[in-house]
């Protein structure tokens, strides 16, 4: 048998709950990467077509358009800049920073707490496991006749796979962590450059008037000729 697998039987206390949290953190680690994968938007594309529904039918049919896409700066971001246009830019920009602080940015963050918590968890435990299996070990060696530490040798490199099983699930982890943190960095400064994109598309699209998808509203001479 080898030295894993009578690890895997001798010490399953401890290899199991192990074996379980590294599946854990594997399932939640392709989770995150398939709703990051979602959350992206190809912006070079979505952008001419929304400016032409924008500048031709107005809000109302830019804002079903960005409801409809699948990514998150035109369903989440866009959308709520576009549901207060008609209150001016000043309030298009805090809309939109208000989603990306209270919104977005925690529902990229989903996942990040528990991926993290088991890579730090796996690392104690394994050490756990260490110390209570070398404890044991010694132990035995302090009964046997003659202190015969040859004879347990392999019991104490036997010890060691609690901590190797604990490192080899938490360095994954934390690297994994460590990316997705500044993907999460990098998408936030992209959704920055996004809304400024969407309010000066917006601006360059309003009429003299300053309301959005409306004629100006013409003027009788006569009503503001001076009266003699």
């Amino acid at each position: 048998m080898s030295p894993f697998l009578k690890f895997l039987t001798e010490d399953w206390y401890f290899a199991i709950p192990m074996i379980l949290m590294s599946l854990t953190a594997l399932t939640l680690v392709f989770w995150r990467i398939f709703l990051n994968v979602s959350a992206k938007s190809d912006i070079g594309e979505f952008l001419p077509i929304f400016q032409q529904k924008l500048e031709r039918e107005g809000v109302e049919s830019a804002l079903r358009y960005c409801r409809a896409q699948q990514g998150i700066i035109p369903r989440r971001l866009f959308a709520a800049g576009l549901e207060t246009s008609k209150q001016g830019l000043a309030a298009m920009r805090r809309a939109m920073a208000n989603a990306i602080e209270l919104e977005i940015v925690p529902e990229l963050n989903f996942l990040l707490p528990p991926i993290l918590a088991i890579g730090k968890i796996a690392t104690m435990v394994g050490l756990l496991g260490t110390v209570i299996s070398m404890t044991n070990t010694f132990n035995e060696i302090q009964k046997a006749a003659g202190g015969n530490v040859t004879g347990h040798a392999g019991a104490i490199g036997l010890a060691l796979y609690a901590t190797a099983l604990g490192l080899v699930t938490a360095i994954p982890l934390v690297f994994a962590h460590v990316l997705f943190k500044a993907w999460i960095a990098q998408f936030e400064v992209k959704m920055k450059n996004a809304a400024q994109k969407l309010l000066v598309l917006v601006q360059a699209a309003r009429p003299a008037t300053g309301q959005l998808g409306t004629k100006p509203v013409g003027i009788d001479p006569a009503a503001i000729s001076p009266r003699k």
